[in-house]
């Protein structure tokens, strides 16, 4: 993860690299990808350093003028990303992210700021958003932009984008995103663990939404269901046969996009991440990522 280094005596420069982790928080929301929100920031610096320095003091806000092109680069990703996740095997889920504590030796300025706009059910949601919606409600709703600088960036009038994020709102509410606080969440989640490492299906059965559903993703690089599992006891069933195939397997509780979560490890290598959405005192759906290219965030997560 590089590009620019901070605190280089530079105040230009240094204002520039603050505004790295504020790029890398948008591109993630707007991507669910963290390494294509890393790959939208290195995009968006080698732009500015192509300029002449005559361009670059011509922009009166080099902080504004980074925020416009990555979105710009963002709402171009956005559109080409629903083709690729056409032809994806299986289901495509976000890129899980660790706890801040989690991230090793990691620069501050590459860690995303965790909080409810970084659910893995919010995220999942905004997945179903239209590109230009997902943008507009993102930069207005989440970081607080006028519609007036999200117009620039999205390339429509300020009360367009004002609908669009009227729309994205509505679907908001309309996914009635669950609010359980986290130690309750953080309860059951520990039940389900144990529950899962005995193989208790009755235990299992318990703890799960009879309408829950379980979505796995493998992106076709290693084994997973590719179609959601419906049902607890079906969920039940399917992960207790996932453990006995992998005797070897241990599951810790880990934070996961903010929110009390599990991940699976063998040999101390993380091979499943999984969010939970808890709701009415019972687990309503997980999401498992298995897929190794979405788990590089998590290579130096303590094994315990």
């Amino acid at each position: 993860m590089g590009g620019v280094t901070p605190a280089s005596g530079d105040p230009e420069l240094d204002a520039l690299v603050r505004e790295r982790r504020q790029l890398l928080n948008l591109g993630y929301r707007l991507l669910g990808s963290f390494a294509e929100a890393e790959d939208v920031v290195q995009e968006t610096y080698a732009r500015w350093y192509a300029m002449s320095r005559e361009q670059q003091d011509a922009i009166a806000s080099p902080g504004a003028w980074l925020t416009r092109v990555a979105g710009r680069i963002c709402l171009d990703l956005l559109g080409s990303a629903r083709a690729r996740r056409e032809r994806y095997v299986g289901e495509w889920i976000p890129e899980p992210l660790p706890d801040r504590t989690e991230w090793g030796a990691a620069d501050p300025a590459d860690r995303v700021t965790l909080d409810e706009s970084v659910s893995m059910a919010f995220l999942v949601v905004l997945e179903a958003m239209t590109p230009a919606e997902r943008v507009a409600f993102v930069l207005h709703d989440v970081f607080r932009y006028s519609f007036a600088e999200v117009a620039e960036i999205v390339g429509r009038t300020p009360a367009a984008c004002r609908q669009l994020a009227s729309s994205a709102r509505r679907r908001i509410e309309a996914a009635e995103l669950p609010t359980t606080p986290k130690p309750r969440q953080a309860g059951l989640v520990r039940d389900f663990r144990r529950a899962w490492e005995s193989r208790d299906i009755g235990a299992l059965v318990g703890l799960l939404d009879p309408r829950a559903v379980m979505t796995a993703d493998g992106g076709g690089v290693v084994s997973a269901a590719l179609r959601p599992v419906e049902g607890g006891e079906q969920i039940a069933r399917y992960i207790v046969g996932l453990a006995e195939k992998a005797p070897d397997m241990t599951i810790v509780e880990r934070t996961v996009n903010g929110q009390p979560g599990l991940v699976a490890q063998r040999d101390g290598v993380t091979v499943v991440v999984a969010a939970l959405d808890v709701s009415a005192g019972r687990i309503t759906h997980i999401w498992a990522v298995r897929n190794p290219e979405k788990l590089s965030a998590w290579a130096t997560s303590p094994e315990s």
